[in-house]
């Protein structure tokens, strides 16, 4: 199991390959359908620095506000993917990130975008939630809350031995490509196409 620190140069990156797992400490953002589409608008210059060479989370969290006005997550799962492929690629390649966490893959254009500008998705373990946030060790801060809401929100977090595994690398494969293939032929043999 390979461990990485957040953030993390691109070098790093690239010598990850599908099928690695990997556990993440460090500080990385979460990021769903209204924050990918509010950060392609326009260049984010307040938001850039938590986002150059970490990780952005497809998480819509479920969060506790304490008494002295910090918060704490209480679920962190992954969100399905494939709705940012529209913008993925853009925002890893303007903002400098070096990977992606959520869940189901994503497509031909966030494929490329990940060999161009050097980044990797990561798959997080759906249905494990509070297993996650408990990797959540700490809020920095949250952008856009009040006009997204908490699970749109863009929340700078600090995870300790975050578990994901690689199934998207920085040399054009794809893991979900290579199901959905094989998962085509055989159809076609159960089926005698």
């Amino acid at each position: 199991m390979a461990e990485l620190n957040l953030p993390v140069d691109e070098a790093a990156i690239r010598k990850l390959e599908v099928g690695d797992y990997v556990e993440l400490s460090g500080r990385m953002i979460t990021g769903r359908d209204a924050a990918h589409k509010w950060l392609i608008e326009s260049f984010r210059e307040e938001v850039a620095p938590y986002l150059e060479n970490t990780i952005i989370y497809h998480c819509g969290p479920v969060v506790r506000q304490h008494d002295d006005g910090s918060w704490s997550f209480v679920a962190a799962g992954p969100t399905t993917s494939i709705r940012e492929e529209p913008y993925q690629a853009d925002v890893i390649c303007r903002y400098g990130l070096r990977g992606v966490i959520g869940k189901g893959g994503m497509g031909p254009k966030t494929l490329e975008g990940l060999g161009r500008c050097g980044a990797v998705y990561l798959h997080a373990v759906g249905g494990a939630a509070q297993v996650l946030a408990r990797s959540v060790k700490r809020v920095e801060r949250v952008f856009m809350l009040e006009e997204f809401g908490v699970p749109e929100a863009l929340w700078v977090i600090h995870v300790e031995r975050f578990p994901v595994m690689v199934t998207m690398d920085s040399h054009g494969r794809s893991l979900h490509e290579t199901v959905e293939k094989s998962s085509k032929e055989r159809l076609k043999q159960l089926i005698g196409a």
